[in-house]
């Protein structure tokens, strides 16, 4: 074993065409395979604080290596309340480069492992499987957050030499299940696998979604896209599995929802750079939708500061109903306001998802219930691009939400009704499914109108008029019993928009 000590003075600084990056000085290995059949090097440093958000660290890999092995380990002292201690990220490209767009990429497993392999026929969850090849490799370093007191880190490096497996052939989930033909589909589209920072199996979450009622899902791990070969045996007639990434930038998260099979999407900017437009494209590019996901979320990293123009829709519900939720759910409507202010049709949908992680995590609270012509991962999407969709707390609750005109005009559910604007229209809402709960009708003008409560048996209807003079666009919400005064309850479910007037 050999070891090696990254001091101040061996790091360069330089532009990699994103935010600035620390390059550190080379880890070397023989030219031969030695005889024991594996070398490793282990070096250390320490990074300061205000350091780069990627610290690439260059491996030399000599031909004839059959893997590559690296763990690491990083000191987290105690630091003052309020203060963020030490969070270290890693992952890992080839060959071929860290430039944007990730030719190179060979897995990201951020801070939830603190070793991995790579190999030709198998590498850890989170990174790719794939040739050994000789070359300059490079170990990337996030530092997520560093301590006054700075970042100690050791990197062990091992490789193995030996003749290469055969890299298996990916195979993937089909892009259609059996489905019901015109019909509402339940679905969760931010889930974590064991592939990023999630406990739980492919197997284990397709159960899981089965049980939650659902009838699709989207893969979204964080910036990788190694679970993809690994959904095929759990899709069936009964359940759509769509491939996607959850891209993890330092200025918030967008799920890249329903891509082609193997896409990978680069996270390595942040919104000062102004790369995102390039990257919203490679994802519609790639087939996807383009999802902003708890845009008020308070982790660090986690609020979106991209702003919402290249967004097909917004996560405005992720998990559990909490207060970032509810100033989504409020900054979601002003969106909607903005939208019909000079008579704009363009307006961006809302969606919900579980962004379950581990025990005791629920798949499929909240889940988006969508209007697709078929259980396909095109028309599921069109239906979310439409706002064809509303967001329930669980498969117990079901809505129907329209709207009608006096001469028998009529609207769903992410339409518009076309009435003269002094006409007058009738709002019905029903529900199952919602025992306690109050329904709202939320306009343009805020809330207008709220039900009585509904009875143990969580079925009713509630009906409501208006024009189009008074509401452009009316939405529903289902909340459950305040528990403090005038305070609004949680939500049970809430639906997309229906717009109002010619």
């Amino acid at each position: 074993m050999c070891e090696d000590d990254h001091g101040i003075g061996r790091r360069a600084l330089f532009v990699t065409g994103a935010a600035a990056a620390l390059t550190l000085g080379s880890v070397s290995f023989a030219s031969g395979a030695p005889a024991a059949g594996q070398e490793t090097r282990t070096v250390r440093g320490t990074l300061p604080t205000g350091s780069p958000d990627f610290v690439y660290v260059p491996v030399e890999v000599p031909s004839g290596v059959q893997e590559l092995r690296v763990a690491y380990t990083y000191e987290k002292p105690a630091v003052p309340a309020g203060t963020p201690g030490n969070a270290l990220d890693i992952g890992v490209f080839d060959e071929r480069g860290t430039e944007l767009g990730g030719r190179g990429f060979r897995g990201w497993s951020g801070g939830a492992r603190t070793e991995f392999f790579v190999r030709a026929d198998d590498a850890t969850p989170g990174y790719i499987p794939g040739p050994v090849r000789p070359g300059t490799w490079h170990i990337a370093l996030g530092p997520y957050t560093v301590a006054p007191g700075g970042l100690p880190y050791e990197i062990t490096v091992t490789l193995t030499y030996g003749e290469q497996g055969k890299t298996p052939r990916p195979a993937y989930p089909p892009a259609r299940a059996k489905g019901r033909g015109r019909a509402w589909y339940r679905g969760d589209c931010h889930l974590h696998s064991w592939h990023s920072d999630g406990r739980r199996t492919p197997a284990e979450i397709a159960a899981l979604a089965r049980a939650a009622g659902l009838d699709f899902i989207n893969t979204s791990e964080h910036n990788t896209h190694s679970a993809h070969p690994h959904w095929a045996d759990q899709a069936g007639d009964d359940l759509l599995i769509m491939l996607g990434e959850e891209v993890t930038t330092r200025n918030g998260h967008v799920v890249a929802l329903g891509t082609d099979p193997g896409t990978f999407v680069d996270w390595r900017y942040r919104a000062r750079d102004n790369r995102f437009g390039r990257y919203a494209r490679e994802i519609r590019r790639a087939g996807g939708l383009v999802v902003p996901a708890h845009p008020h979320a308070t982790c660090v990293g986690c609020n979106w500061k991209f702003g919402f123009g290249e967004a097909d829709a917004i996560e405005v519900w992720n998990g559990a109903y909490t207060p970032d939720d509810e100033v989504a759910l409020a900054d979601w409507d002003s969106m909607l306001v903005a939208s019909v202010r000079g008579g704009s049709r363009s307006w961006i949908p809302a969606m919900g998802n579980s962004d379950a992680h581990r025990d005791p995590d629920p798949v499929g609270t909240p889940q988006t219930v969508v209007l697709a012509d078929d259980l396909t991962r095109e028309a599921v999407q069109e239906g979310i691009r439409a706002g064809r969709s509303y967001v329930a707390e669980s498969k117990s609750v079901s809505l129907s939400f329209s709207a009608a005109g006096p001469r028998g005009e009529h609207a769903g559910i992410g339409g518009r009704l076309r009435v003269a604007d002094d006409a007058p229209v009738t709002v019905r809402l029903e529900v199952t499914g919602a025992p306690r709960c109050s329904a709202r009708f939320v306009t343009d003008q805020g809330v207008l109108f709220t039900s009585t409560v509904l009875p143990v048996s969580g079925s009713g209807t509630v009906e409501w008029q208006t024009t189009a003079q008074y509401a452009a666009y009316v939405r529903a919400e289902l909340r459950h019993e305040a528990a403090l005064g005038p305070l609004p309850g949680p939500l049970a479910a809430f639906t997309n928009p229906i717009f109002l007037g010619a």
